[in-house]
């Protein structure tokens, strides 16, 4: 009669010394979160650059907001009377060829004036008026909403 003397006792086939693992079902959430909270310092660093830079004190309308698909041009006046184009300080006088260079439509593209309420109306008219007879036909002033 023959004896099965196995080392282990158990009588498994198991080498010595190398663990068996079994498939683990739990999902490691700790890069998750890693990259969440990475994601959100990133965005929290990055929303206040998202919006213009020059701060002026729109009028408020009852108008509607404007439905835009991409960027406009956007000319700014402080409250000071000083002449922004996309949030860089112009001259009255560089104001236009700045604007054509911005334009990639040429005079189809949009250009938003937006003016603080205290500059007189018109400083806002006659740059309107520069734009207009610059070729410019889509110009538009820019309100703030009314809020109720």
């Amino acid at each position: 009669m023959a004896m099965n003397l196995s080392a282990g006792g158990s009588g498994g086939r198991r080498r010595r010394g190398v663990p068996r693992y079994r498939a683990m079902a739990d999902i490691n959430m700790t890069p998750f979160i890693d990259v969440m909270l990475v994601l959100l310092i990133i965005f929290m660093v990055a929303a206040p650059l998202l919006s213009s830079g020059v701060p002026i004190d729109l009028p408020s309308t009852k108008a509607a907001e404007l439905n835009i698909d991409k960027k406009p041009i956007a000319v700014a006046i402080d409250e000071h009377g000083d002449i922004f184009l996309m949030d860089k300080k112009v001259e009255a006088g560089a104001l236009i060829e700045g604007v054509k260079a911005q334009a990639k439509d040429g005079s189809d593209e949009r250009v938003y004036v937006r003016a603080s309420k205290s500059v007189p109306y018109g400083k806002v008219a006659e740059v309107m008026s520069d734009l207009t007879s610059a070729g410019f036909k889509k110009v538009a002033l820019v309100t703030e909403q009314e809020r109720k």
